[in-house]
């Protein structure tokens, strides 16, 4: 075989066989095709797409170019969970012990963040000595010890993953429903969890722009998971607007304690609701949505996240302090109404820009920077109500100020809200 042939074929709408794939994906990882050559092959698929069974087998070419991980160990049904991304998504830090909180175990490999999506390892390691670097062997045991844990991705698993991601993201094909799809589920089957539920996000600040878009990577990803026998639910969620009140590391693990001690707000403790609600399902346990509140709100799931903060190396002293970012500049409302706007993208880029996410993934990241809303949208506010408060270590500018007003829009009706906007089985 040539990889001049395979990508031609590509370019040319025809579909690639189980052992065309496996070859090329073997040959990107031991180095005998070059980057410019597998450049293009990303850019046919781009354009071209994949069928079904394509899709499945690059899925699982994907699979077995690194290490897998070893679950059988652990007993009981091993859930895991994933997001394609947003703006103020602290729901890993949630429901991760919310779900341990009901026995059932949760085995998470997390990534960070970039642009203006956050990641969830940027805000574990936002406390104080939480480490994220485990061995296969510490991951496992942790989880038969508490229940749950939530780590960095090991370089050995789905090698060819990390060198094609790498790749799309400097050649503008990171958006290929097929590649995005083999990209998360490889990474997902490899980490051995029973059950999977992705949260695909849609919107203003998610990388799925339209409802389509979303229920075709949807469609993809579950079909991918059911192929090899992973019970996998797929939950479209809103991503116009910032999730839940906070963006920014230390900003968003206060926020998830402030949800796991009952003050949160009722639209995100009712959200991560749901999501636990259906992940408790395809772990075989049907419970109640006032029943997992309970849970939430009474400190169970806060008992488990302390565990898993200790048992990481993390300092329970440091993980309850406030942000420590020099200035704190309080934004009100210039008029009566109701929030009609606050694009997601907009305040990402914003609080990037305050040292909370980076540009590249070698920038450094200020974990004390970032913003909290105060409103949301759909809420009602009057004139002289504080909207938000920005967090930053550097005095900001009249400019900037006037910046993050513009793309706050009030109306004089009321919007309504649906965080949940449909569910693939």
């Amino acid at each position: 075989m040539r990889a001049v042939d395979l990508i031609q074929k590509k370019r040319d709408g025809q579909a690639l066989n189980k052992d065309e794939i496996e070859w090329l994906i073997k040959g990107y990882v031991n180095g005998s095709i070059p980057d410019y050559q597998m450049s293009a092959f990303a850019m046919a698929v781009y354009f071209k797409g994949m069928t079904a069974e394509e899709t499945s087998h690059l899925t699982m070419a994907m699979v077995v170019s690194g290490k897998t991980v070893d679950l059988t160990s652990i007993s009981g049904v091993k859930v895991d969970k994933h997001s394609t991304g947003g703006v103020g998504d602290k729901v890993t830090l949630i429901l991760v012990p919310l779900i341990a909180s009901f026995g059932v175990p949760v085995a998470k490999m997390s990534g960070r963040g970039l642009g203006h999506t956050g990641g969830t390892l940027d805000k574990l390691e936002a406390i104080k000595g939480y480490q994220i670097e485990r061995s296969q062997e510490e991951f496992v045991q942790q989880v038969q010890d508490l229940g749950l844990a939530v780590i960095g991705q090991s370089d050995q698993l789905v090698k060819a993953d990390k060198l094609l991601y790498a790749l799309r993201d400097v050649t503008a094909t990171v958006d290929a429903i097929p590649l995005i799809a083999s990209s998360i589920m490889s990474k997902k089957i490899a980490a051995g969890a029973d059950c999977i539920l992705l949260d695909v996000t849609v919107g203003d600040g998610a990388f799925m722009k339209t409802l389509k878009e979303a229920e075709e990577l949807s469609q993809t990803m579950v079909s991918l998971g059911k192929e090899v026998g992973r019970h996998t639910v797929a939950v479209i969620t809103d991503m116009s607007q910032p999730l839940g009140q906070a963006i920014g590391n230390r900003l968003e693990v206060l926020e998830a304690l402030q949800i796991m001690q009952g003050k949160g707000r009722h639209d995100i403790t009712d959200f991560i609701c749901r999501l636990a609600q259906l992940l408790l399902k395809l772990a075989g346990q049907k419970r109640s949505l006032a029943e997992i509140k309970k849970h939430l709100t009474d400190g169970q799931a806060l008992q488990k996240f302390e565990k898993m903060v200790v048992y990481q190396g993390g300092d329970l002293k440091d993980l309850y302090r406030p942000s420590k970012a020099k200035f704190v500049t309080k934004i009100f409302a210039d008029e009566d109404g109701y929030i009609k706007e606050l694009p997601a993208l907009a305040f990402g880029l914003f609080a990037m820009r305050l040292g909370a996410g980076r540009a590249v993934k070698t920038d450094f990241l200020d974990y004390e920077t970032g913003i909290v809303f105060y409103k949301k949208v759909g809420d009602p506010i009057q004139k002289g109500d504080l909207l938000a408060e920005i967090y930053a270590n550097e005095k900001l500018s009249e400019n900037l100020l006037t910046e993050f007003k513009k793309n706050v829009k009030i109306d004089k009706e009321e919007m309504k809200v649906t965080e949940i906007l449909k569910i693939i089985t």
